[in-house]
C-alpha cells in the first residue's frame, strides 16, 4: 500500500513527534501510516505523493456535493472579503434556519453551533433541564461526539462504565447504555425508571459501528415509548440528515421526534452543526430560558455562507437523492456477487448513499453482531483497495459513503477494485 508514498511516511515521522499518534483525530490512524493530502476535488483526493484516489470517505459523510462545489467555494470566496467572524447576528443565520426549518419541520426553535458533538452535548442539556430529570438512554454502537456523558459502553449487568480514561465513573452514572434493534430492554428499562428518563438519544440508522439499519418497527416503538413515559426523543441526524433523504431519517421513517441533531453535510465542508426541536422545550434555552448555551463561532459568516448553499443546493435537487441510491446499489450488490463468487463469508448493509461490508456469517443488526467481524481480513480489505486508488474509512466501524460527484465512471473503476480486493482474500479462514 505505501509503497513510494516516501512524503507521507516523512510528513508522519514529523507529525508524530508533536500530534499524538500523528494525527488530529483518531479515526485518521491507520496502520502504517496514512497518506497525506494535498487537495481534493469532485470525487477524488490527490496526496502528497502524487497518487490520486477515489474517495468514499468523504470527510465522513459530511460532503455529499462531492469535495470543493463550485458554487460553495464561490459564495465563501464572496463573503471572505467582508469579514470571517462578526460575533453579532447576520441576516443568512436567520435564512438558513427558515430553510432548515421548513425541511425538518420538527426542528420548531433551533440554534447554530460549530460540530456535531456541541449539538448533542447541548440537546442533552436541554432535555435535562425541560424535563428536570437527570437520566439518558442511548444506544450500543452510537457514537454522540466526544463529550463525557455520552463516552460510555455496557459493562457487566446493568453497569456502564466510561470508554475513555479522564472520565470520572460519577459523570456516567445517569447515562443508561442498552442494544440497539432489542424492544425487551427498552420494554425493561422504562417499566423500572420511566420516570426517571429525561431523554433518548439514538442514531436512527447506526452509522458509527459500521451500517446497521433499525428493525421494523423499532424506531416507532421508540417513539411511543418515549411519549408515554415522557422522555425527549433525540435524533442524532448528525451523519444521516440531509443524507438519507432531503428530510433525513425523520422524514424517510415518518416519525417526529422531540429533538434533532444536524451536522456534517449541513456545513458544506465547514464547522457547522445544529440542534433543535419543540418550541417549548428550545425556549428553555438562554437567554430566553436558564438552559446556558453559547459560542464565539456559533453562526460565523463563513460556515453560515457555505450551508445556506449548501442546504439551498440540495432542496432545490432533490432528484440526486434517487441517482445515489442507484450508484450506492450498484457497489452494495457488486460487494454481495463478488464475495459469493469467491466463497468469503460477508455481510453487506446499505441504505441511500451509504454501504459497508462485514466480513461475518452472522447478519449485522446491533453493536454485538458487527463486533463478529474479522477486523484483520478487513484491514487488509482496506488496504487492497488503497493499492487501487480507492479510499475506504480505514475501520470497519464506520461507514462508506458516495456523493453526487462519484460518477458512472468512478463506480466501475470502484467495483474493479473491489475484486481485485476480494480476489486477493479467497481461500482465508
Amino acid at each position: 500500500m505505501v509503497e513510494g508514498n516516501l512524503k507521507s511516511k516523512e510528513l508522519y515521522e514529523r507529525a508524530k513527534r508533536l500530534l499524538p499518534g500523528g494525527v488530529n483525530s483518531p479515526v485518521r490512524a491507520f496502520k502504517p501510516y496514512p497518506f497525506f493530502v494535498n487537495r481534493a476535488k469532485g470525487s477524488r483526493l490527490y496526496s502528497a505523493d502524487g497518487k490520486s484516489y477515489i474517495d468514499y470517505c468523504m470527510a465522513y459523510g459530511a460532503l455529499l456535493l462531492g469535495h470543493a462545489h463550485e458554487e460553495i467555494i464561490r459564495a465563501v470566496s464572496e463573503q471572505l472579503p467582508k469579514g470571517t467572524l462578526y460575533c453579532t447576528p447576520i441576516e443568512l443565520e436567520v435564512e438558513l434556519a427558515e430553510l432548515i426549518h421548513r425541511i425538518y419541520p420538527s426542528m420548531e426553535m433551533l440554534r447554530l453551533v460549530n460540530t456535531g458533538t456541541e449539538a448533542t452535548m447541548h440537546a442533552i442539556r436541554a432535555a435535562r433541564g425541560f424535563t428536570e430529570r437527570k437520566k439518558i438512554i442511548m444506544f450500543e454502537g452510537c457514537f454522540h461526539g466526544s463529550h463525557d456523558s455520552v463516552l460510555v459502553r455496557a459493562g457487566s449487568g446493568a453497569a456502564v462504565i466510561p470508554s475513555s480514561n479522564g472520565i470520572p465513573n460519577e459523570i456516567v452514572q445517569n447515562t443508561i447504555v442498552l442494544p440497539y434493534n432489542n424492544f425487551n430492554a427498552l420494554d425493561e428499562v422504562f417499566s423500572k425508571k420511566g420516570h426517571e428518563i429525561a431523554a433518548v438519544i439514538i442514531e436512527p440508522i447506526v452509522v458509527n459501528s459500521g451500517l446497521i439499519l433499525p428493525k421494523k418497527g423499532y424506531l416507532e416503538y421508540l417513539r411511543k415509548i418515549t411519549h408515554e413515559n415522557g422522555a425527549v426523543l433525540i435524533f442524532d441526524e448528525v451523519v444521516t440528515g440531509f443524507r438519507v433523504t432531503l428530510g433525513g431519517c425523520q422524514k424517510y421513517y415518518e416519525i417526529k421526534p422531540d429533538m434533532t441533531t444536524l451536522g456534517k453535510i449541513i456545513g458544506g465542508g465547514f464547522p457547522l452543526a445544529a440542534y433543535g426541536g419543540k418550541r417549548e422545550i428550545m425556549e428553555n434555552i438562554a437567554p430566553l430560558g436558564k438552559v446556558y448555551q453559547a459560542g464565539t463561532f456559533s453562526g460565523n459568516p463563513i460556515s453560515v455562507v457555505a450551508g445556506y448553499t449548501t442546504v439551498k443546493l440540495l432542496k432545490n435537487s432533490e432528484q440526486i437523492y434517487s441517482e445515489l441510491e442507484r450508484n450506492c446499489k450498484q457497489i452494495a450488490n457488486a460487494l454481495i456477487d463478488i464475495s459469493r463468487d469467491y466463497k468469503i463469508e460477508a455481510q453487506v448493509n446499505s441504505i441511500a448513499s451509504m454501504f459497508q461490508i462485514f466480513f461475518t456469517s452472522s447478519p449485522v443488526v446491533d453493536y454485538y453482531s458487527a463486533k463478529s467481524s474479522d477486523i484483520e481480513k478487513f484491514h487488509k480489505y482496506f488496504l487492497e483497495l488503497l493499492k487501487n486508488e480507492v479510499f475506504i474509512p480505514p475501520s470497519q466501524f464506520e461507514t462508506c459513503f458516495l456523493s453526487t460527484a462519484h460518477s458512472i465512471e468512478d463506480c466501475e473503476i470502484t467495483i474493479e477494485a473491489l475484486n481485485k480486493a476480494l480476489a486477493s482474500m479467497r481461500g482465508e479462514k
